[in-house]
C-alpha cells in the first residue's frame, strides 16, 4: 500500500477540484449553446410558418404548379408576350422568347455579356443585330428576335431548345430546354389562354400611379392592335381618375382581354396598380389573387386601378 503525505494528498484534493469546476463550467457553456441553438431553430421555424413577410414575387400557375419570376422580370415577360400577341404569332412563339431570355440574361436588360453581347437576347452588334443603342431598347430587340424566329421553318413544332438555337446560334444550344415549362406556363397567362392564372404578390404601393404612363405602356407593347378608326377597333384606353380602362372589342374574343389583364398584373409593381378586374374576377393587392368581383365590369373591359 502506498502512503501520501498531508502534503500531497492537500494537492490531490486542489486538483480534483478545480477539474470539478472546469466540467462544471464546460458544461454551462455547452447548455447555454444548446438554448441558443434552440431559438435559432425556432426561429427558423417560426420563418416556415408564416411570421417572415411574403417575398414580393410574381406567379403564373399551370397544372398545379406555381412558377416564379421576379417583379422586373415579370415586366419582360409581358413585353415579350405582347409583341408576339400584337405580332399575331402563336403562344408558342412567346414561350420560345420567354425561355430565350431568362437563358441570355436572366429575362433583364442587362448592358454587357459574352464578347459583345448585351440585353436581354444578348444580340451582338457585331453579328448584324443592330447598334448597341438599338439593342438596349427592349422593343427593338423582341422585335429583332421575332424576325429572326419567324424565318426558321416548322419553328412552331421544334422543340423550344432547337427553335431558340436556331435563332440565337449560342454555344450552349441544350440550355434553353431548361426553362421551357416555366416560360410554357407564363406565356399561356400572358396571351389568355390560361385565364386568372397569373398573380403578383407585392407590398403596399410606394407612390401614386399615374394611369397616363401605364397607357403609354399599353401603346408601345401593343402598339399593332391599338387603332383609331370605330370599324376597326380592336383595344382602345380611357383614363378615368386613377383608373384605367382598355376595352377589348367582340372580335378581340376573351382571351385577348385575359391577356390585357394579366398583362397588367405583371406590370403592377413598376405601376403602382393596386387592383385589375376583367369580367367577373378581380385581383387585387390585398388578396395576391383572383377572386369573384363585389363589381364586375363590363363584357370586354380591363379595369386596372391605380394607387392614388
Amino acid at each position: 500500500m502506498t502512503h501520501h503525505s498531508p502534503a500531497s494528498r492537500r494537492r490531490r484534493a486542489q486538483r480534483r477540484r478545480r477539474t470539478l469546476v472546469r466540467v462544471t463550467l464546460g458544461t454551462a457553456v455547452f447548455g447555454g449553446l444548446v438554448a441558443l441553438a434552440g431559438i435559432g431553430v425556432s426561429a427558423g421555424l417560426g420563418a416556415l410558418t408564416g411570421d417572415a413577410q411574403e417575398p414580393v414575387r410574381c406567379a403564373a400557375s399551370a397544372e398545379g404548379t406555381s412558377w416564379y419570376l421576379a417583379t422586373d422580370q415579370a415586366e419582360t415577360a409581358a413585353l415579350l408576350t405582347a409583341t408576339a400577341v400584337r405580332r399575331d404569332l402563336p403562344a408558342r412563339a412567346a414561350t420560345i422568347a420567354i425561355a430565350t431570355g431568362l437563358q441570355e440574361s436572366k429575362l433583364r436588360n442587362i448592358d454587357y455579356g459574352d464578347r459583345d453581347s448585351v440585353g436581354i437576347f444578348q444580340q451582338r452588334p457585331s453579328q448584324g443585330w443592330g447598334t448597341v443603342e438599338q439593342i438596349m431598347d427592349p422593343v427593338y430587340s423582341t422585335g429583332a428576335f421575332y424576325d429572326g424566329l419567324v424565318t426558321v421553318d416548322g419553328y412552331q413544332e421544334m422543340a423550344v431548345t432547337e427553335a431558340a438555337q436556331a435563332v440565337q446560334r449560342s454555344g450552349f444550344p441544350d440550355a434553353y430546354a431548361q426553362h421551357e415549362v416555366r416560360s410554357r406556363a407564363w406565356a399561356s397567362a400572358l396571351t389568355g389562354y390560361s385565364p386568372a392564372a397569373l398573380t403578383c404578390t407585392l407590398p403596399e404601393p410606394e407612390a401614386t400611379g399615374d394611369p397616363d404612363l401605364l397607357a403609354a405602356r399599353v401603346e408601345r407593347d401593343y402598339a399593332g392592335l391599338l387603332t383609331t378608326t370605330a370599324e376597326a377597333q380592336t383595344v382602345s384606353i380611357s383614363v378615368a381618375g386613377s383608373a384605367l380602362e382598355v376595352a377589348v372589342d367582340e372580335a378581340g374574343t376573351e382571351r385577348l382581354g385575359w391577356g390585357v389583364a394579366q398583362w397588367s398584373v405583371a406590370l403592377a409593381d413598376a405601376h403602382e396598380v393596386t387592383e385589375v378586374s376583367y369580367g367577373d374576377q378581380t385581383w387585387s393587392r390585398g388578396t395576391a389573387q383572383w377572386q369573384t368581383a363585389e363589381d364586375p365590369v363590363p363584357a370586354g373591359l380591363v379595369r386596372v386601378t391605380l394607387a392614388d
